[in-house]
């Protein structure tokens, strides 16, 4: 057998964290057994589904690196398949056609909940036998009244329903479209899916789901049903905690493999393993060790393991993530340090790349944005002639290298008996704007001669313009 599983988004909204992490576990367990994982889009929501929302998918998926074997496949593309295996329905007696208005079933529902019952259709037209007329009407399968249905699920375990609590599904409305639990069947089937791995908020529709497998005498896949991901506050994720977006990630400057690493880890594990690369979650990863409990999303742990593949990954590939977001800051890099080198000296420092573009970006500015708090503690008169001995200095400098340069401040600071600190904060803030930044001869380095004297210069201006004023 080969493995086949899928993933089916429905395109109403945006890609969010819990359907990445059931594609993750799709494509997962298809690699692992070297089957094929499908992406179907299952649009029939023809008033919520968007072309955009689409559009996020396609892109979520690709940014991510989750490729798809076969698709997308469109639910809507697939409307005289699912018309077909309905009427093939209607004539095997398996499904039949309802009259039953929508105040008589509200009305059945009411009764049904005021005596504490489940709501449930009770079966009106299931013998009545109604022909094709023009009066509205549904197609209701045809649900067996007798029986268990049984299925072992990879996670939750033995899984027994009986046939009783289950009503007569709807699988085509009046307007001829088909239903989620019937489109959803017909389409495992053709597309032979021998696995379906989907969140627990759908394991109710499995034995309804198994049912009409078995009615259409089609192999009945095995399933896995994965446990809800929680925000940190114990509440279903949504806006409040961060990204809804899995493309928000990017933008907040995460790498998709350490967002990939974080969420192969909520719910399943590999002994005390926190840390796997692609090709170990592929070699590791088995529907076996998912945990039935809920997961909860913690941002400090996802920013550690991004700031762990910022230091350990190629820099050449950190750099070219990197450049991504100086693009959508507007900053031109041309201009500046090559960003692998940035990427070296910033990796350390910063737990997003969208970080490291916003901390970084003096390195590329003609004029810098000075921190006015910096400016008022660091730049002050007491440093205008050891910082202007300095700026002499550095103009000599023709190997505008750390050693060099470092050997210039050490100078001063020997010269003027200053600690180096008081000599190198006030510089940092000059070429820099701020009181943060890498060492400074790294910084200096990275700056080039021109920014550094051009800068400085004007520094030192700012510095006595304020012993003027006092």
């Amino acid at each position: 057998m080969v493995v086949r599983t899928r993933f089916a988004p429905s395109p109403t909204g945006f890609l969010h964290v819990g359907g990445v992490r059931t594609a993750l576990f799709s494509w997962l367990y298809a690699r692992r057994h070297n089957g094929k994982f499908i992406l179907r889009i299952e649009d029939t929501d023809k008033e919520r589904s968007t072309e955009a929302s689409v559009q996020t998918i396609l892109d979520g998926m690709r940014w991510l690196g989750l490729e798809h074997d076969e698709g997308p496949f469109y639910q809507t593309a697939r409307y005289p398949r699912y018309l077909q295996i309905a009427q093939q329905l209607l004539e095997e007696g398996k499904a039949y056609r309802c009259t039953c208005s929508k105040a008589r079933l509200e009305a059945l529902r009411e009764g049904q909940l005021a005596a504490k019952e489940k709501p449930r259709y009770d079966g009106h037209c299931r013998d009545k036998n109604l022909p094709a007329t023009d009066e509205p009407h549904v197609l209701r399968f045809r649900n067996p009244h007798a029986g268990v249905v049984s299925f072992s699920d990879h996670v939750y375990g033995d899984i027994h329903v009986s046939n009783n609590e289950l009503d007569d599904l709807i699988i085509l409305r009046s307007d001829g479209n088909p239903t989620y639990n019937f489109a959803v069947v017909v389409d495992d089937w053709d597309m032979q899916i021998t696995h379906v791995i989907r969140g627990d908020d759908h394991i109710n529709n499995t034995p309804r789901q198994i049912n009409l497998f078995k009615a259409l005498n089609a192999p009945v896949p095995e399933f896995a049903h994965l446990p809800m991901i929680l925000g940190d506050d114990g509440k279903r994720l949504s806006k409040r905690h961060g990204a809804v977006s899995v493309l928000q990630f990017k933008e907040q400057g995460i790498l998709p493999h350490a967002l990939l690493n974080y969420l192969v880890r909520l719910g399943w594990s590999h002994g005390d393993q926190e840390i796997f690369s692609v090709e170990e979650m592929i070699a590791s990863f088995d529907l076996n060790h998912v945990s039935r409990g809920v997961s909860s999303f913690n941002y400090d742990k996802l920013h550690w393991l991004n700031q762990h593949y910022q230091k350990v990954d190629p820099p050449e590939q950190v750099a070219a993530a990197l450049g991504w977001h100086f693009e959508q800051q507007g900053i031109d890099v041309s201009g500046g340090p090559a960003l692998i080198d940035l990427v070296l000296v910033q990796a350390e420092r910063c737990k997003t790349l969208a970080e490291m573009a916003e901390k970084s970006q003096f390195f590329y500015q003609d004029n810098v944005a000075y921190d006015q708090d910096a400016v008022k503690k660091h730049l002050r008169p007491v440093v205008l002639e050891p910082l202007t001995a300095l700026y002499e200095r550095l103009q000599q400098v023709d190997d505008w290298q750390h050693d060099p340069l470092q050997q210039c401040i050490n100078d001063v600071s020997a010269e003027f008996d200053i600690n180096m600190g008081k000599i190198a904060q006030p510089l940092r803030v000059a070429v820099t704007g701020s009181s943060n930044s890498p060492a400074i001869d790294v910084t200096l380095t990275l700056l080039g001669k021109q920014r550094v004297l051009s800068r400085l210069a004007h520094g030192l201006q700012l510095i006595r313009e304020r012993q003027q004023a006092s």
